[in-house]
């Protein structure tokens, strides 16, 4: 049964107060990198820190007395598994989340955090969904991720909020994994608003509501390597697929270092920090500027990043703006030679943050040094690099 826009609009009227509406705030960093007027929607400031909260409050607020007693059971690599959680808590009623066993420990530790009981079974969100199933088969109800038609619905009430806040919207663009949350947007968007363009935004790694799309049904992807695991989904729901084969404008990929760099540019700019899946949508829209001109709204899913992750999100985007170098030099392994090589760089005005030397996997009288140099940007770190040439400094960049 696929949602209707009444359906959505009586879940915002159910949503009950656990359930934030967030911000639609306007971003004139990123209007100015993407050309178009871009505005913001603040999914990561609901409670337990993404959007999943929506639908699995209203999923479980819409069982029955029964149902509720024999408790709940979700599959989820994360931010589903601490919704879910969270809201069995607050209907009092026993939770059962199964993760895979690469979820991060922090996640876990959220999730058990809220009152569930977790099982780490799997390797994929695939295998722990299919150990969730057997454990239904006990009782409890499953909670899905995105391929039921009340957690579709009250996701779709993001989209009601869009609108309501910004009537004249020409494009919103949503993250895909399952297609749970573009699915109920789309629908929600199209009812009030038919002429709006709904884009939905996935891994390049994970492409599978695209691969589903262009083969005209639902297709299993074989899926790489990505840190966008909130949308690492390998096959979309059957529900969530039908509905954007109809409703969907457009499905877009967008890769890890078009990710990083808008997660840092998040950070240093807007002082906020997005996970890696929450900002595949405004990542999409920085790097490959599709809407010149027009009024759009970027879905920014969720907050829930591995804190260690964010140490190499930093330094990956320090990078991705020529904020940070890193160059490898083989110099003769004698006095004063790393000196020379420093006056140089210290001449240019660059910082040196890091050294490491190497004597092992070089010549025998030479040494390994790596730098990591901090510069003022792009155009700067073309110039330091120009000057070290210049001086015949012979290096590699890393």
């Amino acid at each position: 049964m696929e949602p209707t826009l009444e359906d959505i609009q009586e879940a915002d009227r159910m949503r009950g107060a656990q359930v934030r509406r967030t911000p639609l705030a306007y971003s004139s960093m990123f209007s100015e990198l993407s050309g178009s007027d871009v505005y913001l929607k603040a999914e990561y400031a609901q409670k337990t820190g993404s959007f999943k909260i929506r639908g699995a409050y209203h999923k479980i607020r819409m069982l029955s007395g029964p149902e509720k007693s024999r408790g709940v059971v979700a599959a989820s690599a994360g931010n589903h598994a601490q919704g879910v959680a969270f809201a069995a808590f607050s209907e009092g009623i026993p939770c059962t989340i199964v993760m895979p066993k690469t979820a991060s420990p922090a996640k876990v530790a959220a999730t058990r955090g809220y009152g569930a009981s977790v099982v780490l079974e799997g390797y994929n969100y695939e295998e722990s969904y299919a150990h969730a199933l057997k454990i239904a088969e006990t009782g409890p109800t499953v909670i899905h991720a995105f391929d039921d038609p009340h957690v579709i619905a009250a996701q779709g009430v993001i989209g009601l909020e869009i609108l309501e806040d910004l009537p004249d919207v020409d494009e919103i663009y949503v993250p895909v994994g399952g297609g749970g949350i573009a699915a109920g947007i789309a629908i929600a968007a199209k009812g009030i608003k038919p002429s709006v363009r709904v884009v939905g935004v996935q891994s390049s790694a994970f492409p599978s509501m695209k691969a589903s799309l262009e083969a005209g049904g639902v297709t299993q992807v074989a899926g790489g390597r990505t840190i966008a695991d909130g949308i690492s989904v390998k096959s979309p729901g059957s529900l969530t697929f039908r509905i954007l084969q109809s409703k969907l404008d457009e499905m877009v990929t967008v890769d890890d270092r078009q990710i990083i760099k808008t997660m840092f540019l998040l950070m240093e700019r807007s002082k906020t920090v997005v996970e890696p899946a929450g900002a595949a949508p405004l990542a999409y829209l920085q790097a490959c500027r599709p809407a010149p001109g027009k009024k759009v709204a970027a879905i920014l899913g969720g907050g829930n990043v591995d804190m260690y992750l964010l140490g190499q999100i930093v330094d990956k985007g320090l990078v991705s703006v020529g904020r940070l170098l890193k160059v490898e030099i083989v110099l003769k392994d004698k006095p004063g030679a790393l000196k020379d090589v420093v006056d140089e760089i210290t001449a240019a005005n660059a910082n040196i943050v890091e050294v490491i030397h190497d004597r092992i996997s070089v010549d025998a009288g030479y040494v390994g040094v790596t730098l990591s140099l901090e510069t003022e940007g792009n155009e700067y770190a073309e110039r330091l690099i120009g000057h070290m040439r210049s001086r015949g400094i012979q290096f590699r960049l890393i």
